[in-house]
Order: structure tokens, then C-alpha cells, then sequence
């Protein structure tokens, strides 16, 4: 019993270990040992966890060994792997090549005969966040979506398809569930994720359905029922979006106008409603010929500035033939009512056409 009371008075240094910049210099015989450790301290907890007289005794010597710090118990024996992995995992000098084999003896249990049981299941719970919070945290390609937005959107569909499965099931609450989950969010991330999630929609239409299907046609039904259900998912997303002006003019304000022309392009009712929504800003813009260019008339209402205003609309015409065709056409409608002048200064829609069409 003394040489268990010796070693269980090493359990709090070797927390503080797994915690300090010393495990920069761990290789993985290091790795396994403290593993090792982890598993002989809650192999001591199921021991004697029965035998009040020896708890006792393993509280008091793992007390005697932490002065300084706020003292663990006796329960802290059982959860040693948990509170060693956790410290590890949070632990920023451990070795990349330590770090992945500790993140696979988490979430493997050991082969059969190996003399150690599974590792709890919250602990391999946490390695997965872990893991999956280090994946997230990847820096993105340019011009891509945000990791951490885009799976937020995955989930936010997967939960409104896994409904939309139910044959109608709480169809009437659903639109009432998505804007308390929508709202609940800070709006830049709420506009994000809906974005996300719409141009995930807009790709699946053709992107996944196109690998689904046997060669025979027998998932063609089935393709064409999932295709309505995505279709019936981005209306709610889009009636949320569009069901309040305000709403959807700091949608567009926070959004890049590339994506914005992406999801237009996807979306006819959004780009209707985007190309008013330029349209209303572009009328509070007025001409300063002691500047020589377009100005805000009123800053409380203005929200975009001139060049602002110009890369919004030079994406859209960047997009699809349909798009840019619809974006041309408005603006000469615009241009036709502004008085149809034909040199610049005089109409901000003569000259986000003249803009546009070089």
C-alpha cells in the first residue's frame, strides 16, 4: 500500500506536466507512458473506490502532494485519463506527430488482450470536438467559405431536411422554429450560415443529386423528391431572409457582392429583391461636379458609396447570361426613366451602365 500511496502522490505533477511547454520534447514512447500512467491511477480508483479506510487514505496523500493548488479528491483518480487528455489536447506545445497518435489512442480502443479496457466514452467524445475544432480552425482557401460557417450550415440543413422527412409532420411550426434558432445567433454569423446554406442548396441541385442515381433511373424518384424538399427548405431560408427589409438590407450590407451575385444567380426572387435593394440605394447618390463623381446626398440613407455600388452591380453582370441580361435590362429601364441621357454626370444609372457594359 506504501508504494500505491508513492505513486498516486505523482498523479498532480504529472497534470502539471501535460499542462507545461516541457511536452515540446514528447515523442510517442513519452506520450504512451503518461497514457500508461492515466490508466494505472483510474485502474487504482476502481480498485479501492469500494473501501472507505483506503479512499481516505489515497484523498489524504494526494492532498499532502498539491499544497499550492486547489486539491483533487479521490474521484480525480477515475477521471485521470479524461483530465490528462484534456490537458493535452489544450496544450499547444505538444509535437503535431504526438498530438495525432494521442488523438488516436483517444478515439481507438485498444486491441483485444491488451490488458486495458476501451477509454471512457467522454473522452473519445472529446477528442472528436477536438478534432474537429482543429479542422475547423483551418485557415480557408481564397474566395472559399469559412470551414466553421459552412458545417454550421450542413447542420442547419441536415436538422431542416431531417423534418421535412417527416412527411409534413410540425410543417407549421418550422418557419417559427428557424427564426428563433436564426435570431438567437449575432447577425453577421445568422447571415453567414443562411448564405452557407443557400449556396450549398443552389450546388446540390446539380452537385449531389448527380452521383445518387443508379445508372438504371431507379433513383431518379428519388433524387427528384430530394430536390423538391431542398427546394421547400430554401424557400423558408429565403421567406425569413425577405420577410423584413431591414433584415435583408444588412444581409446584403454584410455580405461581399461576389457571393451575393452567386446566390442572385441561383435565386430569381433574391436577385429581384437585391436588385431593389441596389436600386433604392443607388437613387441616394447625387453628382458633385467640384469632385467629378458620385457622392452620398443623404448619409442616413445612402449605404453604399459610388464605388460600392459599382462592384455590386459589375458582379452581378459578372454571372450567368440570365443574370447579367436581367441586371443590363434594369438598369437601362432605370436609365429610360432617369431622362435616358447618353453622357456621364448627369444619371448615376447612365454611368453604372456605361460602367458595367466596358
Amino acid at each position: 500500500m506504501a508504494a500505491v500511496l508513492g505513486r498516486v502522490a505523482e498523479l498532480p505533477a504529472l497534470l502539471a506536466l501535460s499542462r507545461s511547454a516541457l511536452v515540446r520534447h514528447w515523442d510517442a514512447p513519452a506520450l504512451d507512458r503518461a497514457l500508461e500512467w492515466a490508466r494505472y491511477f483510474q485502474h487504482v480508483h476502481d480498485r479501492f473506490r469500494a473501501r472507505p479506510q483506503l479512499r481516505e487514505a489515497l484523498g489524504r496523500r494526494l492532498r499532502r502532494a498539491q499544497p499550492c493548488s486547489p486539491p483533487l479528491g479521490f474521484s480525480a483518480l477515475g477521471r485521470c485519463p479524461e483530465l490528462l487528455g484534456l490537458a493535452l489536447l489544450e496544450n499547444r506545445a505538444l509535437p503535431p506527430a504526438a498530438c495525432r497518435r494521442l488523438l488516436r489512442r483517444l478515439l481507438l480502443p485498444p486491441p483485444p488482450g491488451a490488458g486495458a479496457g476501451p477509454e471512457p466514452r467522454g473522452l473519445a467524445l472529446l477528442a472528436r470536438r477536438k478534432a474537429a475544432a482543429r479542422l475547423l480552425a483551418l485557415p480557408r482557401r481564397p474566395g472559399g467559405t469559412e470551414p466553421r460557417v459552412r458545417a454550421e450550415a450542413q447542420l442547419l440543413l441536415g436538422r431542416l431536411r431531417e423534418e421535412e422527412a417527416q412527411e409534413g409532420a410540425g410543417a407549421a411550426g418550422r418557419p417559427r422554429w428557424l427564426c428563433g434558432v436564426l435570431e438567437r445567433l449575432p447577425p453577421p454569423r445568422a447571415f453567414a450560415v443562411v448564405a452557407a446554406a443557400l449556396a450549398l442548396l443552389g450546388q446540390g441541385s446539380g452537385a449531389e443529386g448527380a452521383g445518387d442515381g443508379d445508372r438504371d433511373g431507379s433513383g431518379q424518384d428519388g433524387n427528384r423528391a430530394s430536390a423538391a424538399g431542398d427546394g421547400c427548405i430554401a424557400g423558408l431560408l429565403l421567406s425569413w431572409l425577405l420577410g423584413n427589409r431591414e433584415r435583408f438590407s444588412a444581409f446584403c450590407l454584410c455580405l461581399p457582392g461576389s457571393l451575393l451575385a452567386s446566390l442572385a444567380g441561383h435565386y430569381s426572387q433574391l436577385s429581384r429583391s437585391y436588385l431593389d435593394l441596389l436600386t433604392g440605394w443607388g437613387s441616394h447618390l447625387h453628382y458633385d461636379p467640384l469632385q467629378g463623381r458620385w457622392v452620398k446626398s443623404c448619409l442616413e440613407k445612402a449605404e453604399l458609396s459610388w464605388e460600392e455600388l459599382r462592384e455590386r452591380f459589375s458582379c452581378l453582370c459578372q454571372g450567368s447570361a440570365l443574370l447579367r441580361e436581367q441586371t443590363q435590362a434594369a438598369l437601362k429601364l432605370l436609365k429610360t426613366r432617369d431622362g435616358d441621357f447618353k453622357v456621364r454626370g448627369l444619371s448615376v444609372w447612365t454611368d453604372l451602365l456605361m460602367e458595367v457594359e466596358e
